[in-house]
């Protein structure tokens, strides 16, 4: 399956796993740019209870290169990084095994 390019102005984000079951989507174009550390807070005012239920515990990377989420706690690397427009975005809930 072939990721469609985001519209101008836009990046893609891709749910994987329980990221997707949450969403009812496998991608979605959000407005670029996006700093980093505003990501969660704009996905749960979309799907109220993900950051808890799926986001807490899941990776994230961006032009497949993870990314510390929660650095911006401790107001380091995080609040300089920011997603540009034609960035791609991955959700990757942990996966159980058995």
């Amino acid at each position: 399956m072939t990721t469609p390019k985001p519209p101008p102005g836009h990046f893609n984000i891709l749910y994987f796993a329980s990221a997707g079951s949450y969403t009812a989507k496998n991608v979605e174009a959000l407005p670029a740019p996006l700093p980093l550390s505003e990501l969660f807070g704009q996905l749960e005012e979309r799907y109220k209870g993900i950051r808890q239920n799926v986001l807490d515990h899941s990776l994230v990377t961006i032009n497949l290169a993870y990314v510390d989420v929660d650095g911006d706690e401790e107001g380091d690397e995080t609040k300089k990084v920011v997603i540009q427009e034609g960035d791609e975005v991955a959700i990757i809930p942990p996966v159980s095994s058995g």
